[in-house]
């Protein structure tokens, strides 16, 4: 009878094996437990080799069966769990479901369906969210469910989930993103934070995606632990409470650098998210995004100016106080009536229609509202007739014109329109 052989092998920190990323895991979430250990003993690997015909709890296809990933799991897809008994999710709170996140967008995590993070968790879009909801394993967009309670859209709180599942073929279409708050305030555009091809992103995005929009559905984190933001009441409260703000991420100041002119991070979306649940929202035509615009400094002054502030303390650049007052609530909201940064005139811009409105062989009258304004803001050299209600590629041109003018480069000056290119032309 051969006899079992055991090997100890330290986890590698650049290997994407089952085994290696599960310890990382295990270590990630023994730090996340505020435990204060960073190390472990070695993984243990057993190494079983017996000849042919030896029964170990019902012989060697019994041990293949029981180790082989399940395609129940999805595993086959690249939806595998981990196969190690799964520590318990984590109690984690909003603000620290989004920070969690936010380190997935600072790092540009690459997507992968394969590939294993640093911190044990999958590379794919449910390996994402299960990582920021702190569950311990690998679910997959036909598990995820399992770890949160259904609502509906209107009570998304930052924090929540939005999942398709398409249960028919699970890699066609099937995808989930964090809701990290309303855009505009007809609930039509939010921040969605989401691992998608290239990297892990935050950015506007139409309720509930770009595609397959009907198909989402809304989901809450069922160990969701108390604390900012965690109420999970679906309410904005009183200028005052704490959580009211209904935003999202660290309430630590993000630093002078992160707003003004080129500004382009999460920290910019959250101050705009916040600065319209303070009376700003008529100077987001779209909704706050990333980038820093025009809008995002009319209302932050507007905002500063409702506290009495005037002169550099009103030059619509958030410091410590002015983003200390937002995060907690404090201090008077911007009045109703304040002049806004509308197109001259006092016109009120088209809400943009999606970018399927915006593709070879399109035609209806928002190619045509696209390219009137395009030409108004002086860039229309690429229209030989005039701007029509059929896309060509003298939109494009025009497009990407006005989209290096902002300082943009690569897929973000591809000259098809997202929300906030649509958003700057209506400045």
């Amino acid at each position: 009878m051969s006899i079992p052989l055991f090997d100890e092998v330290e986890p590698l920190s650049g290997c994407v094996c089952e085994e290696c990323a599960r310890q990382r895991l295990a270590d990630s979430v023994t730090r996340d437990a505020g435990t204060g250990c960073t190390t472990t003993a070695a993984t243990r690997v057993m190494v079983v080799a017996a000849a042919a015909g030896t029964a170990i709890g019902g012989g060697a296809g019994a041990v293949a069966a029981a180790t082989a990933p399940s395609a129940a799991t999805g595993s086959m897809l690249g939806h595998a769990l981990l196969t190690a008994p799964a520590p318990a999710p984590l109690h984690l709170t909003r603000d620290q479901i989004l920070d969690r996140a936010q380190r997935w967008v600072d790092a540009e995590v690459p997507y992968s369906m394969t590939a294993y993070w640093s911190d044990g968790y999958r590379q794919d879009c449910s390996g994402f969210i299960s990582m920021a909801w702190g569950l311990g394993t690998n679910a997959w967009t036909g598990s995820l469910a399992d770890y949160g309670t259904r609502i509906d859209r209107d009570d998304l709180l930052p924090g929540d989930i939005l999942l398709f599942h398409n249960q028919a073929n699970p890699e066609k279409g099937s995808h989930a993103v964090i809701f990290d708050g309303w855009a505009d305030s007809g609930h039509n555009l939010y921040t969605a934070i989401e691992q998608t091809q290239p990297h892990t992103r935050a950015q506007t995005t139409p309720m509930a995606y770009w595609t397959n929009s009907d198909k989402y559905v809304a989901y809450r984190y069922k160990y969701l632990g108390s604390g900012t933001g965690s109420s999970g009441s679906g309410t904005t409260g009183a200028p005052g409470t704490p959580g009211s703000t209904g935003t999202t991420g660290s309430s630590a100041y993000p630093g002078t650098a992160a707003f003004g002119p080129g500004a382009n991070n999460a920290a910019v979306t959250r101050l705009g998210t916040m600065l319209m649940t303070r009376g700003a929202r008529p100077y987001y035509i779209v909704g706050p995004g990333p980038l820093w615009s025009e809008a995002d400094r009319s209302a932050t002054s507007a905002f500063q100016r409702a506290q009495g502030w005037t002169g550099s303390d009103a030059d619509g650049l958030p410091g410590p106080t002015t983003w200390g007052y937002l995060v907690e609530g404090s201090g008077k909201n911007i009045a109703a009536g304040t002049p806004t940064t509308r197109p001259a005139g006092g016109s009120t811009a088209p809400r943009y229609p999606g970018a399927a409105s915006f593709r070879p062989g399109q035609s209806n009258d928002h190619v045509l509202t696209l390219g009137r304004r395009l030409v108004a803001k002086g860039f229309g050299k690429s229209y030989h007739v005039g701007p029509s209600r059929t896309w060509g590629e003298a939109d494009r041109r025009a497009v990407e014109a006005f989209q290096r003018a902002q300082g943009w480069s690569g897929r973000d000056a591809d000259g098809y329109p997202g929300p906030e290119t649509w958003r700057r032309l209506f400045l």
